[in-house]
């Protein structure tokens, strides 16, 4: 499974991100890769990705792609990375 963090710039808030998003992968015992990646490399990032995890801003940005993209609220709420990441990993 391959799952890309976006934000803008692709260096800050998404290397966060990922790193809590590996964190809620280990909590929940999945095995994943994570990919940081900026808003303007998201869409060609996501074409050999399973899950894209973003925020509200930038959700629409990324277009229309074949994967689920889930809005994460608050990037630092491991809380909440680690539930919607359960959630969609559940479907």
């Amino acid at each position: 499974m391959k799952i890309i963090a976006v934000c803008g710039m692709g260096i800050g808030t998404s290397v966060l991100l990922k790193m809590n998003i590996e964190a809620a992968l280990e909590e929940l015992g999945v095995d994943a890769e994570v990919e940081a990646a900026d808003i303007s490399s998201a869409r060609g990032a996501a074409a050999s990705a399973d899950l894209v995890m973003t925020s509200a801003e930038l959700a629409p940005e990324i277009g229309e792609v074949d994967v689920p993209v889930v809005v994460v609220d608050n990037f630092v709420d491991q809380a909440e990375v680690t539930q919607k990441l359960a959630a969609e990993l559940d479907h």
